[in-house]
């Protein structure tokens, strides 16, 4: 079978503590300290060995993450820009749907023909957060598309316990959309994750906020809307993500770039007539420029909600914390917790507008060219038809 291929060469920087386990698997846990020149290629490679928990899927349609736009993108010395987990060569794509093939003599759930989304978070089940209910966390997780063979192929095998079917979807798209929006589940599922599982969710009748309008926080836009918030305000500096999040429902959008000497604090707290945000999300992986603004306008007993994985820092100033109980939370994921069942409903009512967040589609056979198109910055989701 084909499938894109992701190598590089593994010199860790100069000061990164690289353990023996590290040294010995070429697995490293900052990947953005240790990998440098990365290339892809579409190969041939053997179709997957099923094991008797596994399903072999023959994939449809497979996204492309920010964090495969970070592996693609490097620093000025050839370093990626993902900061997470990371083993090459490895097959690269995780945000996807398909069809079971087969299924292993232990599998129970899924049948040949059944239509899933995967988790792509791969969580042990054994280690004491999987066994406490915390799955994100898992201590010896590994990530589909970074540190395991991922679906960026014409066949993954995947144990069964990350598969959710979607086969009540059928009737609602037609053709291959349906696989589309089956991709586009793991990338909201971590919107969720961070709005209402991490988050602990809001009120209706809230006001909440969106800082980057990517995939996931389009997907936040979207749920906040299907919550029942009152008030959806979104913030990026591309003016086409900016349209994006109007078209999955925020009530205002704006480029952060063109506020006319305005800051983003200032129009928060003149759209909420001083009261300031109840949620406020950060997906823009900028905390430096968007914490400040989110301390300023964040209502009492307000949240922020850190989505936006980047290796930086930023200071806060904690008193407004105690003044105004205020919470900061970091959330990861998309695994367990009812998250892509969940999803999966609303979508099939309709309750939830995720297809506008398509931009562009492209043949596998133009997988490098998606991956260099995603770094503009402009663009919605990338999706790939295999």
């Amino acid at each position: 079978m084909k499938a894109l291929m992701a190598n590089g060469e593994w010199k860790p920087k100069e000061g990164y503590p690289v353990t023996e386990e590290e040294n010995r698997l070429k697995r490293a846990a900052v990947g953005s300290q240790v990998w440098r020149n990365t290339r892809f290629d579409i190969v041939n490679v053997p179709v997957p060995e099923l094991l008797d928990d596994e399903v072999l899927i023959r994939v449809k349609t497979c996204g492309i993450c920010g964090s495969d736009t970070h592996v693609y993108e490097t620093d000025k010395d050839g370093y990626i820009l993902f900061s997470g987990l990371t083993r090459f060569p490895c097959v690269i794509g995780h945000e996807f749907s398909g069809i079971v093939e087969q299924a292993g003599s232990r599998v129970t759930g899924l049948k040949t023909g059944d239509i899933v989304a995967v988790e792509s978070v791969m969580w042990c089940g054994m280690c004491t957060p999987c066994r406490s209910g915390s799955p994100n966390q898992c201590r010896n997780v590994e990530l589909m598309g970074l540190s395991r063979n991922g679906a960026l192929a014409e066949y993954i095998a995947i144990n069964q316990r990350y598969c959710w079917k979607l086969n009540d979807l059928r009737g609602l798209y037609g053709g291959d959309e349906i696989f589309d929006i089956g991709a586009l589940v793991e990338p909201v599922g971590c919107a969720y994750n961070g709005l209402f599982v991490v988050g602990g969710g809001f009120n209706p009748g809230s006001t909440i906020v969106v800082y980057g309008t990517g995939p996931i926080g389009l997907g936040a836009v979207a749920l906040a809307k299907a919550a029942g918030a009152d008030i959806v305000i979104s913030f990026d500096i591309q003016d086409g993500r900016v349209g994006l999040a109007r078209a999955v429902g925020a009530d205002y959008a704006y480029n952060s770039k063109t506020l006319d000497g305005a800051r983003p604090s200032d129009i928060i707290m003149e759209i909420t007539k001083g009261f300031g945000a109840e949620i406020q999300i950060e997906a823009a992986g900028a905390a430096p420029y968007t914490i400040p603004e989110m301390e300023k306008s964040l209502s009492n007993q307000g949240k922020i909600i850190y989505l936006g994985r980047a290796a930086t820092s930023t200071p806060m100033y904690l008193d407004t914390l105690v003044s105004g109980a205020n919470r900061v939370v970091g959330a990861r994921g998309h695994a367990g917790y009812g998250i892509f069942p969940n999803i999966i409903r609303l979508l099939s009512r309709g309750r939830l507008n995720i297809a506008p967040m398509v931009s562009r589609k492209f043949q596998f056979k133009d997988a490098v060219a998606a991956l260099k198109a995603s770094s503009d910055r402009n663009l919605g989701k990338i999706l790939v038809s295999i």
